[in-house]
């Protein structure tokens, strides 16, 4: 059937969608998530963005949010390290494991004020 299905409605509640994801996707038993994420959670649901869809960024390594657990690990447990709101996109990042998030780029381009010219001198660096 090429009819797209869904794995959560974006009424529920954030938790059920990771939950979805975790379980569903990447063969999780369940998810925990921290206490600081919790917090965080509860205020972007309180600041109505809680219908908004989830974007897991968990390591490439492993279905797990464990790296060292290669492949598809079995009888394990998401762990939801913090949550981010990307409003301006219309999603939450769910942060799981230890992750190092690359930073966004300006608007801008360094490239942009950068040249080399005739004489190969390189202008534009810093």
């Amino acid at each position: 059937d090429p009819t797209p299905r869904f794995l959560y409605d974006l009424g529920q509640p954030v938790e059920e969608k990771v939950r979805a994801i975790a379980t569903q996707i990447y063969g999780a038993e369940d998810i925990y998530i921290d206490p600081r994420a919790r917090k965080k959670l509860r205020q972007f649901e309180d600041l109505g963005y809680g219908r908004l869809p989830v974007c897991i960024a968990k390591t490439q390594s492993s279905l797990s949010d464990d790296p060292r657990a290669l492949g598809a690990p079995t009888g394990w447990t998401l762990t939801v390290t913090d949550i981010l709101l990307s409003a301006g996109a219309g999603f939450l990042v769910v942060v799981c494991g230890n992750m190092m998030l690359m930073p966004g780029l300006g608007k801008e381009p360094a490239a942009v004020h950068m040249d080399v010219d005739d004489q190969g001198v390189i202008t534009g660096l810093f």
